[in-house]
């Protein structure tokens, strides 16, 4: 058997699904009112008074406009949320982001401004020559920047994946502006999770698109302001890529980070320009020019974040989907890339929201249609050249199973270490992975969070002990957990010395979400603050404090 056809190590379990019954999820992917004034939580247990701070967190909350619904759970208008903890009390509030998609929309009482899913259609009151003519207009991008919170130079911005973000203050968790991108550098946007020095300094990836057809562009953001104005000035672009096909890029949704480089993931989840361009002509949304292709290696690419220089080594796997990277670090010449990925990438044209709505027979069978995401690991080999021996494994370290092993000149091509046991399939893979990331990112680490996935959206909590693939889990029977956020406890001596933060949420009452605390170390609860609000779905967020 040759090396490229070698099989993932420890991958002898099936890897999609197979649900029966499985409970319906449709309230908590439905239009919520925003809780603008701070409301008192009533809290159970005990919540450490150490913590002090906002968890801060972004996803979206409004599914219509009039009687026009999104198709597409990306799509929904973002909706920030604050979880303000103080001397052991919670208060909760929420606001919508008043981008001008929103603002557009509300005005109309219709979607004006087509999203990710959901194209809007030609305003009836025009004429129909005038509709026709409106579809040969470029869409309108837009600003709904539902994804996630960041920072760039300590300030807060909310984003997702155009080239618009919104700087917001986080207490009231309003706007303070609108930021686009492509004033700064050429990029035509960027993702929703950049990676930071300790410094501050911040990198990102954002493609770039022009005659000659698309580039993958590294981006870095430097800590100090460049001036009294709060803005991007100063950003960079370390380092343009050219994909593999120029007219039919990946799809990225992050990027991994290590100490000296940034490695982009070129996956099999591709992006067809001209149909995404020509969208609005043929009447479709741009995720249907998001499509999976199994018949192309995943490939990473290499780039030394000092100089901008990518590694003429690509580092090559079989056809894998990802969305979030774990944690990268050098050792011992080689850099070790954890990642969360799939064996085929059709999971993100799943989540439409009549999908999410779906209850029986018709739920089951969308979830069995995806492939389960697991935490898997690659090792590449820093120094490969000339001279460096061929068909066999490159990989000398005796603590990983990953294997990697030049093919050609300039080619190695790499099989994934599971990093996990089988115990994990019984909670349906897992994603949304954090670390202690202020003090083990781009360094050796031990621990990883994330959700379990049984259902098409997270329904527990997961924590691996990479010595041994150990699991711990926290579950209640129709509670859904979001991300879970590490804050270390001020005297930490160890790792996961601190808490995890999430918001729970379940779809058979009302008003009955809470904001979960759990020991990060037994991955016990310790309390929680019951919000009497409904509380949708999100996607990511942030703790500012302790500081």
């Amino acid at each position: 058997m040759s090396s490229v056809e070698m099989p993932a190590l420890g991958s002898t379990e099936p890897h999609f699904r197979a649900a029966q019954g499985l409970q319906c999820i449709a309230p908590l992917v439905r239009s919520v009112d925003e809780t603008p004034e701070p409301i008192n939580t009533t809290v159970r247990g005990n919540i450490p008074s150490w913590i002090r701070g906002s968890l801060l967190r972004n996803g979206p909350g409004k599914f219509e406009f009039g009687n026009q619904t999104y198709n597409h759970w990306f799509d929904g208008m973002a909706l920030l949320h604050q979880f303000k903890i103080e001397g052991g009390q919670v208060s909760y509030k929420s606001r919508f982001l008043r981008s001008d998609s929103y603002e557009a929309n509300s005005e109309h009482d219709r979607i004006v401004v087509s999203e990710f899913g959901t194209i809007a259609m030609p305003d009836p009151c025009k004429t129909l020559f005038q509709r026709f003519l409106s579809l040969f207009e470029m869409p309108k991008p837009t600003d709904n920047a539902s994804g996630n919170l960041v920072k760039y130079r300590g300030d807060y911005y909310v984003c997702t994946e155009s080239n618009f973000m919104h700087r917001v203050d986080p207490e009231k968790l309003e706007s303070i502006g609108k930021v686009d991108w492509s004033k700064f550098i050429a990029v035509n946007g960027a993702t929703a999770h950049p990676h930071y020095d300790p410094d501050g300094t911040a990198y990102n990836m954002g493609n770039s698109y022009g005659s000659t057809g698309a580039y993958y562009n590294i981006i870095r953001v430097p800590a100090e302001k460049a001036g009294p104005a709060e803005t991007l000035e100063g950003a960079k672009v370390l380092c343009s890529i050219p994909p593999v096909e120029r007219s039919r890029p990946s799809y990225y949704h992050s990027f991994a980070m290590s100490q000296n480089y940034v490695v982009l993931v070129e996956q099999s989840i591709k992006l067809d320009l001209l149909m995404i361009l020509t969208s609005k002509l043929h009447g479709k949304a741009i995720n249907e020019g998001v499509y999976w292709d199994p018949t192309v290696d995943t490939i990473f690419h290499v780039v030394d974040k000092h100089t901008g220089k990518a590694s003429s080594v690509k580092y090559h796997t079989k056809p894998l989907a990802t969305f979030h990277q774990i944690n990268a670090f050098e050792e011992d010449g080689f850099l070790v890339m954890d990642l969360c990925s799939s064996d085929d990438g059709i999971a993100i044209n799943n989540f439409l929201i009549q999908n999410l709505r779906k209850s029986g027979e018709a739920l089951d069978q969308v979830y069995n249609e995806l492939s389960i995401v697991f935490p898997r690991r690659f090792v590449f080999p820093l120094n490969v050249d000339d001279d460096t021996p061929s068909n066999e494994n490159l990989n000398t370290r005796p603590s990983s199973l990953a294997t990697a092993v030049k093919v050609a000149k300039d080619k190695v091509f790499c099989n994934y270490e599971d990093l996990h046991g089988n115990d994990l399939h019984e909670y349906g893979g897992l994603e949304f992975p954090q670390i202690n990331y202020a003090k083990y990112n781009t360094r050796p680490y031990r621990y990883f969070y994330g959700c379990g996935f049984r259902h098409l959206v997270g329904d527990s909590l997961l924590k691996m002990d990479l010595q041994g693939k150990q699991l711990k889990v926290w579950q209640q029977p129709g509670l859904y957990p979001s991300e879970p956020v590490f804050i270390p406890s001020p005297d930490a001596t160890e790792e996961d010395d601190g808490v995890i933060l999430s918001v729970v949420i379940t779809p058979t009452q009302e008003n009955s979400s809470f904001l979960l605390v759990l020991d990060a170390k037994t991955f016990e609860e310790l309390g929680r603050a019951e919000v009497p609000v409904n509380i949708p779905y999100g996607l990511h967020g942030v703790f500012n404090g302790n500081t």
